[in-house]
């Protein structure tokens, strides 16, 4: 899958010259943590999003920094920084380091890119100009109209039996554990040796077309004592 394929577009974004005021309105209204910043001909020139305004003097949570602190630090990147907590354009608070994908981007490369760099959203760039936006909540849709659209046929007890227990047998937890159906409901029975187990084993039935219902009977055993304890 590509990122073209889940992304939005078009993007709802903003001009450097906007007012944080506008900008703060306009992520409200339409409910989104972020916009891209973009030039008049559509490139990509940076990012402003909530965090951006979390440490402003108007609500008195600008950063206090230490005299030491400010004695290392250059004077450039302390007019840098004045200028990011006081700016009253999108330019002048917005991120400028932006972590970005391409349309044409597998979509497990863009997923990559969004945990190494704990960002929230990937803007789509295409020859520099923005073209689309990928975000977490586009990723969660896709993922939601996949598994709505997955068949769920009707499958007889014998070839649910054995997609559950050829699922358990691949997994170091679930060798001990057996699997009855009857009309596509799933009694669990066996063996556990950790208490965790239980819920995977559910999860692993769950899972598989067809089942309706899962009731599991697992006996779990105490590694260190032996001891059987019922469900």
């Amino acid at each position: 899958m590509l990122v073209d394929s889940v992304m939005t577009a078009p993007v709802v974004s903003a001009g450097s010259d906007m007012s944080i005021q506008d900008a703060a309105r306009l992520m409200l209204a339409r409910r989104i943590s972020g916009l891209p910043v973009v030039s008049q001909d559509g490139k990509l020139l940076g990012v402003v999003s909530e965090a951006d305004f979390l440490q402003r003097p108007e609500l008195g949570t600008e950063p206090k920094r230490s005299w030491w602190l400010e004695w290392l630090t250059s004077e450039g990147a302390e007019a840098d920084q004045y200028v990011h907590l006081h700016g009253r354009k999108v330019g002048e608070v917005m991120a400028r380091n932006v972590v970005t994908t391409r349309k044409d981007a597998p979509l497990e490369e863009a997923v990559e890119l969004m945990i190494k760099h704990r960002v929230k959203r990937l803007p789509v760039v295409d020859q520099g100009k923005l073209v689309g936006i990928l975000t977490r909540s586009d990723l969660m849709r896709a993922m939601l109209k996949i598994l709505s659209s997955e068949p769920r046929r009707l499958s007889d007890d014998e070839r649910i039996r054995a997609d559950i227990e050829s699922e358990l047998a691949r997994r170091g937890w679930g060798g001990f554990i057996r699997a009855q159906v009857e009309n596509g409901e799933v009694e669990l029975t066996g063996t556990i040796f950790d208490d965790r187990s239980r819920s995977a084993a559910r999860v692993a039935a769950e899972n598989v077309p067809g089942v309706k219902s899962v009731r599991e009977e697992l006996i779990y055993i105490e590694p260190l004592s032996g001891m059987a304890i019922l469900p």
